[in-house]
């Protein structure tokens, strides 16, 4: 099975080969365990992220349409949308918060819980905005923001043309703005 191009290995995983199971894993998992980890920043969940998407691909191989993309973009979709399902599905005790602005916030603010207070709402303000936004444009945000990925790897990992992934961007930091601006967060 070694050495298989990816249409090839996709074939085999149809057939339900183990073998191409076994090769895809060797060819991908450190790859797709950097993309859970730097979406997740968490070892455990990444290792059950990768593990989760490497059993959807097996379970749906015969979904993989290489005109869409390479099995390694599909691979890395997957592993990608589960980490985001993963960050979604936490409880919000679990959640990392941080400041919008970290170096703004001088030594003294932390004490003073008026400041915290006020960091407090926006968080909660920067929240509810991103759920306001349709889906699409929330992922594009999410991905670029907090996932760290350029505008051409989420158009990668999404299977979109680059210029729709822009212009989900700008929509949805637009709209982002406006929601903001609205409840006196953001200045103009």
């Amino acid at each position: 099975m070694e050495g298989l191009a990816d249409p090839d290995l996709a074939a085999a995983l149809v057939a339900g080969s183990q073998d191409a199971l076994a090769e895809l894993y060797d060819r991908y998992a450190p790859l797709a365990y950097g993309v859970a980890l730097r979406v997740l920043g968490d070892p455990a969940r990444a290792e059950d992220a990768v593990q989760e998407a490497f059993l959807k691909i097996w379970n749906g191989a015969s979904t993989f349409d290489a005109r869409r993309g390479s099995l390694r973009t599909w691979l890395l979709t997957a592993v990608r949308n589960r980490s985001i399902d993963y960050l979604r599905g936490r409880a919000a005790h679990e959640r990392q918060e941080q400041e919008l602005v970290p170096e703004l916030v001088e030594a003294g603010a932390r004490s003073d819980p008026w400041r915290q207070v006020s960091l407090s709402l926006e968080r909660t303000a920067v929240r509810e905005a991103l759920t306001s936004i349709p889906a699409e444009q929330r992922q594009a945000v999410e991905l670029a923001f907090f996932g760290g990925y350029t505008h051409r790897e989420i158009a990668d990992m999404t299977r979109v043309p680059l210029s729709t992934v822009k212009g989900r961007m700008r929509l949805a930091l637009e709209k982002l703005s406006s929601y903001l601006q609205g409840r006196g967060l953001v200045d103009v």
